[in-house]
């Protein structure tokens, strides 16, 4: 198996300037940056993208978040650490990661209109859509952590 791949930034450099923008509006947006950290996180954890799992986790720890939750994101409904707010963008993050299974359902959309207001709920769906296409990107090409960068 051939296991090198392209890097879509030497081949066309240009291509992740509309990514790069939406990332930074989505930094700069109502989403606090653990709220965006936690996307980040289970989004890569659920496409299996070790190189944005790895990035996003030396993020958030370098931000302050504690060991704990992060250790604990991966099976979050099971535990007491976050928020009802965080529980919703975490669900909102796994349904539209997912979302050939059922999509985003009606109810969760409605709750968190509710919770979040619709401003905040349209930069939830963008910060999730953005995660996927990086991690899509990640998975198709390949990429893998530096372990000198972690």
């Amino acid at each position: 198996m051939n296991t090198e791949r392209i890097n879509i930034n030497e081949v066309n450099p240009n291509a992740y300037q509309p990514l790069y923008k939406l990332y930074d509006d989505i930094k700069k947006s109502s989403l606090t940056a653990s709220e965006f950290l936690l996307i980040q996180i289970r989004a890569s954890q659920i496409n299996g993208c070790a190189y944005c799992i790895q990035m996003h986790i030396k993020e958030a720890v370098e931000q302050g978040e504690k060991q704990f939750r992060i250790h604990a994101l991966a099976n979050w409904k099971e535990s007491p650490f976050f928020s009802t707010e965080e529980q919703i963008i975490l669900e909102m993050t796994e349904q539209i990661t997912n979302i050939s299974i059922d999509g985003l359902q009606d109810a969760l959309y409605q709750n968190a209109i509710t919770v979040f207001g619709k401003e905040k709920v349209a930069d939830i769906i963008m910060g999730i859509c953005c995660i996927n296409t990086w991690n899509r990107i990640g998975r198709a090409t390949l990429m893998t952590p530096i372990p000198s960068q972690n």
